[in-house]
């Protein structure tokens, strides 16, 4: 195989960027349209937030089995595998007859999702030099970032309006752009890596250092999506707001996502990632504590949802940085299976926050999910401390052998 490099951002690269676009909008336009869902198919509120747990619980078996199984696929082969996958997912959405369907096509269609950033990541590597490798992999999470901003609160309006039906549609198009411009454009001779053996992804299940990351990150985030994923029926049900304030308010939240996510990972190169960590998740909690006092204010629910939005995904910089770090140590061959289970992780605590979120609103309320989600992630807080401790007694041991040895 060839390495393909250019001396500047190939047009492939903006392919990965569009496919990424579809599919950060399909996992996070859910939200804003679970009480539409609901009132339309007929389910309770924590019956429709179900629709976020199955689609991160496919991103969590996806990303480390789909991995495992198509070590060896040419990549371009696979990325447009796993496109075909996604776009028959949201199709079989727009057109399913019942809750059950529904269910089933986000399950599948997140099957598709993990694997995808992590190949996408890799071939967008090998279109540039190096030098220019972080910018690449930043450009195709650019995607990710304005689905965001723009594809969320558009297609929840759209979905609002036209019915949900439309949103999935709406992603099926962007998904057949990101599919035939992937197709044209990404060359066939791309430079592959041999694949893990099973041994060395096997120090990766077996790191504790590692695992405590994992945990940290199924934590923060579980916390967090316990009122993510009813922030629609929160401001509609509690606060007052109409559907078309509710996109506005998404749409906000959106551009306040992207500020914290930058912010997030300039903190964490300037002060170290459980510094960061431990800043972010005090944060996150304090925005839930001051949602759940404020939802009955129009204007103060809105104002702590900007607020939270800054600090609600700040965290994914510090958390993706600090497992590779650790794994550099704890298994060098498989850095990027480490990396992969750490999407994992976090589709897991989407899954049980989502499902945990469910159970709070049917035996509490609304209005008590922003309080149990605030308390989840203060102990995010408790263990991102636990694995700083963990992290300085390493890096003394390592320090007393030196000496021993010189």
């Amino acid at each position: 195989m060839v390495s393909i490099k250019k001396n500047a951002m190939p047009l492939a690269l903006w392919a990965l960027t569009i496919s990424a676009f579809a599919v950060g909008t399909t996992e996070f336009v859910i939200v804003g349209l679970i009480p539409t869902i609901a009132a339309d198919l007929g389910v309770s509120l924590p019956s429709a937030g179900l629709l976020v747990s199955l689609y991160a619980l496919g991103v969590t078996v996806g990303a480390p089995v789909l991995t495992a199984l198509t070590g060896k696929m040419p990549r371009k082969t696979l990325l447009l595998s796993l496109l075909v996958l996604f776009t028959i997912g949201n199709l079989f959405a727009a057109l399913a007859p019942g809750y059950y369907a529904l269910i089933a096509a986000r399950f599948i269609t997140g099957l598709a999702h993990g694997v995808f950033f992590a190949i996408a990541s890799t071939i967008a590597t090998k279109l540039v030099p190096t030098e220019k490798e972080s910018l690449a992999i930043a450009l195709v999470f650019l995607g990710l970032t304005v689905a965001l901003v723009t594809g969320v609160p558009l297609g929840t309006w759209i979905g609002q309006t036209f019915g949900w039906q439309s949103t999935f549609l709406g992603v099926v198009a962007l998904a057949l752009i990101g599919l035939v411009s992937s197709a044209l454009l990404v060359p066939s001779n791309l430079e592959q890596d041999a694949p893990p053996t099973l041994r060395q992804q096997a120090q990766v299940l077996t790191s504790p250092r590692l695992l405590l990351l994992y945990l940290i990150t199924a934590v923060g985030y579980g916390g967090n999506f316990i009122a993510f994923t009813y922030l629609a029926p929160m401001l509609t049900d509690v606060t007052g707001l109409g559907a078309g304030a509710v996109s506005l308010v998404i749409l906000l939240y959106g551009v306040s996502v992207a500020i914290g996510n930058i912010l997030g990972g300039k903190l964490s190169d300037r002060i170290g990632p459980v510094a960061a960590l431990t800043i972010i998740f005090a944060g996150l909690a304090i925005s839930l504590l001051l949602l759940g006092l404020g939802l009955a204010s129009a204007w103060a629910a809105i104002a702590v949802t900007l607020f939270w939005g800054g600090f609600a995904f700040g965290n994914v910089p510090p958390l993706q940085s600090y497992v590779v770090q650790i794994a550099r140590d704890a298994a060098p061959k498989a850095v990027d299976v480490a990396s992969g289970l750490n999407i994992a992780a976090f589709n897991l605590g989407i899954a049980i926050g989502a499902w945990g979120g469910g159970l709070v609103v049917e035996e509490m309320g609304l209005r008590a999910a922003p309080f149990v989600g605030a308390a989840i992630v203060a102990f995010g807080i408790v263990l991102t401390r636990w694995s700083g401790a963990l992290e300085k007694r390493a890096n003394q041991t390592t320090a007393n052998r030196t000496k021993v040895f010189q």
